[in-house]
């Protein structure tokens, strides 16, 4: 069986992000970039398949810039076997990627195809979605567990109510949520070995995808500081209070 995982290059979610003077984008100057933490929990699972020998074989694909080498090789050395890197050097948005993605798989014909349930920059949650309906295979998003028999998966769902269980056919897309494993660190002579490993880029231009975007930014905005919090007296000044709050609003 052969599993491809989708990752992204996202600023590192340590870090604190500002728009830019324009605020129409956010300013990623300066600031270190890593892999999507929802792209390292499918990663992590895929390199589990492989070495418990369900998979064959484990390719990790990204889609951007020249830039996004680093962290395909973070994916290389957390065990994944080959990595392919779609290079656009325009922004590229969900619809576009999953387009990207529907050609590589066309390509390499893997048996599951793994991607985090969204990414921390955008937070919008589609590109898996969006591949399955291309692809016409089944999906299980937001994936906590995976058990693969055979050519069927049981996948535990989070959803609003607790745990959704579902049966997939394989081939199949799903997308990892945070419960679904802790990601391992790489070994130092792992990370080495990536260092020298060759990465196929394919341009995406000779895909023949239509890369144009579907939507516009308005804005970018700092999120609203919160007010900061007070000790009242009583339980009674608190119900005074929210009373006065409530009436403002009307």
């Amino acid at each position: 069986m052969k599993v491809l995982v989708s990752i992204k290059r996202v600023v590192d979610y340590q870090l604190q992000v500002r728009p830019t003077a324009d605020g129409l984008a956010v300013d990623t100057a300066g600031l270190k970039m890593s892999m999507n933490p929802f792209d390292e929990i499918a990663v992590e699972e895929a390199v589990r398949m492989r070495e418990a020998g369900i998979a064959d074989e484990a390719v990790v694909v990204a889609c951007g810039s020249a830039a996004c080498q680093d962290v395909l090789r973070t994916a290389l050395a957390m065990g994944i076997d080959r990595a392919v890197l779609i290079v656009a050097e325009t922004p590229l948005q969900p619809l576009a990627v999953a387009r990207l993605l529907k050609v590589l798989a066309l390509r390499e014909a893997p048996d599951l195809i793994l991607m985090g349930k969204q990414a921390i920059d955008d937070d919008a949650a589609q590109t898996p979605q969006m591949l399955a309906a291309m692809l016409g295979w089944p999906q299980a998003t937001f994936a906590s567990k995976i058990e693969v028999t055979g050519m069927q998966a049981n996948v535990a769902r989070e959803v609003d109510a607790g745990i959704e269980i579902v049966q997939v056919s394989l081939p199949a897309v799903i997308s990892a949520d945070l419960r679904l494993n802790t990601p391992r660190f790489a070994s130092l002579p792992n990370v080495m070995k990536a260092r020298r490993a060759v990465i196929e880029q394919i341009p995406a231009e000779g895909t023949g995808v239509d890369l144009a975007p579907r939507l516009e930014t308005l804005s970018v905005a700092e999120i609203p500081t919160r007010p900061q919090g007070v000790r009242l007296a009583s339980v009674k000044v608190l119900a005074e209070r929210l009373q006065q709050a409530w009436r403002a609003l009307q």
